[in-house]
């Protein structure tokens, strides 16, 4: 007997403690520090590079930080620090197979971009050099891609026709080029890489798909040896100019070379895949095919019966074309969009390559340092003939595949194509261009990922609706309307999940203290006479916030009738856990003083549950937290242990 009243004291100590615990740590919600308001975050974004500046950081050595800088900003200096001999071995024969590949497309890619063929040789020189220097990724091969290509001709081909004037058209291009890479590198140094994700993963994966038939419709024209042919990349208006070649005089012969080296270079890819030690057969299929089906025109005179070849290549160093630069174009307006464009499709496919193969290597790839790098080797390569580069899949896998070590592949690339450019062009004259589209067309299944999309349609089908719309917008429209219809859809969903968040009941998981959505786990336990409710949004805003009013008011109604029908006990206490919520605006906060109001006048009380730290400050500024009676708590646990 004694026993139970010394034990009474004891217990009765504890739950005061324990209350006086809970009224500790509920201060230490209403008494957080004040959080940093959205012009510190910018400027902390936007100007994060000043701290790297060694005479704006006075907090450290200025030696070490002037290394580290440049070390920040060349990443060549801090590898080429442990570069050994046998690294230097795999580079060159990495470097020589991928060139190998990317002469020949390069040349191909030039003419889908309505320019001259050594174009595309230039854009394999100067920016794979710059990448070198400034890139972060070991394994990525720079240079020009089909995808860029058929943007750059389809939009610009509106402003300037490239067959009536090419000169006009080039200087469009060289400037669109200054453009691209002058955002690209904004988006690195200013920490915008967010703008390259407004085009979703699934809206990649159908623009790409879409561009590959696009471009391998495109290559009809070559590979028929068609004369004249639609401008247009709509499917229905080059099936079109195809069906009416038909009706006029073509050459076979066209079809024959292009059609029996296509089959070869698919049967050495073939073979490839299923032997790797023979990785190297269809990274020089390529330019195999240019060497023998050369040999056969130039030896059997096709070209005197209707066999197109790609004759004059302009051979030598890179010129400079800074005064080709054409900033007073009456069209400058148009340019630059197009330059934003290409740049942000440019960095989407460059970065999903490099991070791809770096997470296969098992190293981390900067994304701001690699948006610099490109910008930077884009406006370099605009000074100097070249068109916008990016990172190619194709032939970094076969970069890959060749045991590539460090970016010196790309230099020896470089290098490689350079002696090409001054000593082999003259070789060209004769190589037929039904080759080039083939070689082209070769490139473009890598581009269609049928697995993916069926992933996508899996997972998630308003994803899927943006990849099929892009998809359909690039095949039966234009470019830009397959890009505008995926971001469309992309937003859109964005917006529906904005305006129309979820909120979930939750109930106590037996033998925790944990909480959990009763749809989701049907053993969670409610609590009579309590409605705890989770917020499923990041932001509560002027968008969203009269319909999550309207929608936890619903709930407790329902509650309400639920509970009068089986006892008399009702709702008496609605406990709101905003743990996801980041962010409430002016609209959202008079929303929770409504509910408030709603709820005070049929006799329940609302309580707030782990709040974030910007938004507890608010509700504190706009006295929200004394309108509820203080309830604000730490966690569900200590709302219900207040009851």
């Amino acid at each position: 007997m004694a026993s139970h009243f010394t034990d009474a004291p004891a217990e009765q100590e504890m739950v005061d403690l324990e209350k006086h615990d809970c009224v500790e740590r509920v201060q230490w919600v209403l008494n957080t520090p004040k959080p940093p308001g959205l012009g510190h975050e910018l400027m902390e974004t936007a100007f994060s590079w000043k701290k790297k500046i060694p005479f704006l950081n006075k907090k450290s050595g200025w030696k070490g930080e002037l290394l580290s800088m440049l070390q920040g900003m060349f990443p060549i200096l801090s590898w080429c620090q442990n570069y050994k001999a046998y690294k230097f071995k795999h580079d060159i024969m990495a470097g020589l197979t991928l060139a190998s590949l990317c002469i020949p497309q390069s040349i191909g890619y030039a003419t889908l971009a309505k320019l001259d063929p050594q174009f595309g040789l230039y854009t394999s020189v100067v920016p794979p050099l710059i990448y070198a220097v400034m890139g972060t990724s070991r394994e990525i091969a720079i240079g020009p891609v089909a995808v860029i290509s058929l943007l750059l001709s389809s939009m610009l081909q509106k402003l300037q026709d490239p067959v009536a004037n090419p000169i006009a058209y080039q200087k469009l291009v060289l400037t669109v080029t200054f453009f691209a890479g002058i955002f690209q590198a904004a988006f690195g140094l200013f920490r915008s890489g967010f703008i390259v994700d407004f085009l979703s993963h699934a809206a990649i994966v159908g623009f790409m798909a879409g561009a590959a038939i696009v471009i391998g419709l495109q290559q009809l024209k070559g590979l028929l040896g068609i004369t004249h042919f639609t401008n247009k990349t709509d499917i229905i208006s080059v099936m079109k100019a195809v069906w009416s070649s038909f009706h006029h005089h073509w050459n076979p012969h066209n079809f024959f070379i292009g059609c029996s080296f296509l089959i070869f270079i698919l049967v050495t890819r073939f073979l490839g895949r299923r032997n790797r030690k023979l990785f190297w057969l269809p990274a020089i299929a390529p330019l195999l095919s240019v060497v023998l089906s050369t040999l056969i025109v130039f030896l059997t005179k096709a070209d005197k019966h209707g066999v197109k070849i790609i004759k004059h290549i302009k051979g030598g160093l890179n010129p400079s074309s800074v005064h080709q630069l054409q900033f007073n174009d009456p069209h400058i307006g148009e340019i630059a969009k197009i330059g934003l464009i290409v740049a942000i499709i440019a960095l989407t496919e460059a970065i999903a390559v490099g991070r791809s193969f770096a997470a296969v290597k098992g190293y981390h790839l900067d994304g701001n340092k690699e948006m610099v790098a490109m910008g930077f080797m884009n406006i370099i390569g605009s000074m100097t003939s070249c068109y916008v580069a990016t990172g190619s899949f194709s032939r970094t896998a076969v970069n890959f595949s060749a045991g590539c070590e460090t970016a010196v592949s790309n230099i020896v690339m470089a290098i490689t194509v350079f002696i090409s450019l001054e000593l082999f062009t003259r070789l060209f004259y004769y190589t037929p261009v039904a080759i080039l589209a083939s070689i082209i067309i070769s490139a473009l299944p890598g581009l269609i990922d049928l697995n993916e999309a069926y992933n996508i349609w899996k997972v998630d089908k308003l994803d899927f609706l943006a990849c099929i719309g892009a998809f359909l917008g690039v095949l039966f429209a234009t470019v830009e309307i397959g890009l505008l219809v995926a971001v469309t859809i992309s937003f859109a969903k964005i917006i529906l999940i904005s305006i129309r968040p979820g909120t979930e009941t939750l109930g106590r998981l037996p033998g925790t203290d944990m909480f959990g959505d009763v749809n989701q786990y049907p053993m969670a336990v409610k609590t009579p006479g309590v409605l705890i409710m989770r917020l499923k949004s990041a932001l509560l805003c002027f968008a969203n916030a009269n319909f999550v009013r309207e929608r936890i008011m619903k709930w407790v109604t329902e509650q309400e009738k639920d509970s009068k029908g089986i006892a008399e006990k009702t709702i008496h206490l609605v406990i709101l856990d905003i743990s996801n919520l980041m962010d409430i605006d002016t609209s959202g906060i008079a929303s929770l003083e409504e509910l408030h109001k709603n709820l005070d006048s049929n006799g329940m009380k609302l309580a707030i549950a782990n709040p974030r730290w910007h938004v507890i400050n608010k509700l504190k500024v706009a006295n929200f937290v004394d309108k509820i009676g203080g309830r604000v708590y730490l966690s569900i646990g200590e709302a219900m242990d207040s009851i």
